[in-house]
């Protein structure tokens, strides 16, 4: 009996995907829940088990194929056990070979997941120059250009998009179609965040496991910023705008193929260790590449911290249906004047994009000098929460 391989459910909003590795060869034995092929989507990667133990006979869709949910990606003839005293079984009569695939060497990564590699495509050296008179009329220097343009092409190197990057593509485009995006600005003295966290920083870890980063202050004060400004927390459907009175907050995680939000759930009942614990969960499973699709559905309102790579300042983009997006950056000592004095001050920059088709730029400026006033002023956020 034959047990077909098909393209499981995959998620919210995920509706294909593609066959990045086939784990096993026609031939090859296969045990229960073992797993077969894996599958890349536009959020996550995924491992397609064996329902039954037996043989793989058949590859039905090639590595780099584009597959829906429910398609055959192959078959297993199952296994039977053999009657007393029967020799065991020898290899299946028949099997139908895959054809081969070259692989590729995974692309070098400074970020923190780790995706299939899309397969190079091949690109011919450029022939050697031959001298051949021009015809009458032809541009002087053309078959030079010609031969010029022939090596360079050697030099070049092509790659399939993943459907990962293909998506990321296809979802900022539609942010700025669809969106009408402002940015609005304002800087943070991080003084009094950068005293908490040496004061505490040890402590925090020997207690928690964790470090204490900055993150977590920040988001504590854009859920306050939220629950004073609500337009920020909701979203447009249809001619409704769907107010959220929940607070599922995206915190952005640097990949090779661009950035991904997993989502701290219910985020106003977490307290400051368990949020730099499920940030530090998500560093480790994109790492691993082991995120979910779980663990990036959803989300209200995101936090994207480019700081962490060094940059000063720069405008986020939406992470369609959410309307507002809190963008922070690089610390950096600049002089500032405080009381009618020059001092050199732990300054960030830090921009809010919003939605302006629901979020007045009053609500949007005022949002941020909250959020800019609890971090200041730290000692708010506890009595906020």
């Amino acid at each position: 009996m034959a047990s077909e391989i098909k393209v499981p459910e995959l998620g919210e909003s995920v509706v294909g995907a593609r066959v990045s590795r086939w784990l096993k060869r026609p031939g090859d034995s296969v045990a229960a829940g073992e797993p077969v092929v894996a599958l890349e989507t536009e959020k996550v990667d995924l491992e397609v088990t064996a329902e039954a133990s037996g043989v793989l006979t058949r590859i039905a869709r090639q590595e780099g194929e584009d597959v829906k949910i429910g398609e055959v990606l192959g078959l297993i003839q199952e296994s039977a056990p053999a009657p007393a005293g029967a020799p065991a079984p020898g290899p299946p009569a028949t099997v139908e070979a895959a054809p081969a695939v070259p692989e590729t060497p995974a692309a070098g990564t400074s970020g923190t997941d780790l995706p299939p590699t899309p397969q190079a495509v091949s690109i011919p050296r450029a022939v050697e120059k031959v001298s051949r008179p021009s015809p009458p009329g032809a541009p002087v220097g053309r078959a030079v250009q010609t031969a010029d343009a022939a090596e360079r092409a050697g030099r070049e190197e092509r790659s399939r998009m993943s459907r990962r990057r293909l998506t990321i593509a296809r979802r900022l485009v539609e942010a700025q179609q669809t969106a009408a995006m402002l940015t609005t600005f304002n800087e943070v003295d991080m003084g009094a965040i950068q005293e908490i966290r040496g004061r505490q920083r040890e402590h925090f870890r020997e207690r928690h496991g964790v470090g204490l980063g900055i993150v977590s202050f920040f988001v504590k004060a854009a859920i306050a910023g939220l629950k004073s400004y609500p337009r920020l927390n909701a979203e447009i459907q249809g001619e409704e705008i769907v107010l959220k009175r929940y607070y599922d907050i995206g915190v952005a995680v640097g990949a090779p193929e661009g950035l991904v939000v997993p989502v701290l759930r219910d985020a106003d009942r977490l307290s400051m260790a368990e949020i730099e614990g499920a940030i530090h969960g998500f560093v480790q499973k994109a790492t691993d590449g082991t995120l979910s699709l779980e663990d990036l559905r959803g989300g209200t309102f995101s936090i994207t911290n480019g700081g962490v790579f060094g940059s000063l300042l720069s405008t986020p983009i939406l992470n369609p249906p959410q309307v507002g997006i809190l963008g922070l950056h690089k610390i950096e000592e600049r002089p500032v004047v405080r009381s009618g004095a020059v001092a050199v001050r732990p300054m960030m920059y830090v921009a809010l994009t919003y939605d302006h088709r629901i979020v007045d730029g009053r609500e949007a400026v005022e949002f941020l000098v909250r959020v800019k006033a609890l971090i200041e002023n730290p000692v708010d956020l506890w009595l906020e929460g």
